[in-house]
């Protein structure tokens, strides 16, 4: 088989990550599995009702020759729809050995409340 390699211009391949969403009384806390990703190599961003994360991994270099590899060199990428009631200024998020955190407080006004009888 004569195979002609061509470069052309690559594109970035992305996967979607493993995520998980829990809700307390303040919110909800988003927790995606981006292993081999660092804080240098995360960006996420909203859009109207829209959160993206996307994760560049950095992967280290191998000295010697490689004889055989498993894991997936694709970067991720992922796209949330989240509730109108989500206060998006305070949103916050932290990684910590492959595991991002995200937390999504709710805005004052549509959290329960306690109304004192007089």
């Amino acid at each position: 088989m004569n195979t002609t390699v061509r470069e052309t211009a690559q594109t970035e391949q992305f996967v979607a990550p493993a995520a998980s969403v829990l809700e307390d009384a303040d919110g909800y806390i988003l927790e995606v599995e981006m292993p081999g990703v660092n804080k240098e190599g995360l960006e996420i961003s909203t859009e109207g009702t829209e959160l993206t994360i996307t994760g560049r991994r950095s992967l280290p270099t191998i000295d010697g020759r490689l004889i055989h590899h498993e894991s997936r060199r694709e970067n991720f990428r992922r796209t949330f729809e989240i509730d109108p009631s989500i206060d998006g200024n305070k949103i916050n998020a932290r990684i910590e050995e492959g595991l991002l955190t995200v937390t999504l407080p709710k805005a004052e006004h549509v959290k329960p409340r306690r109304i004192a009888v007089s």
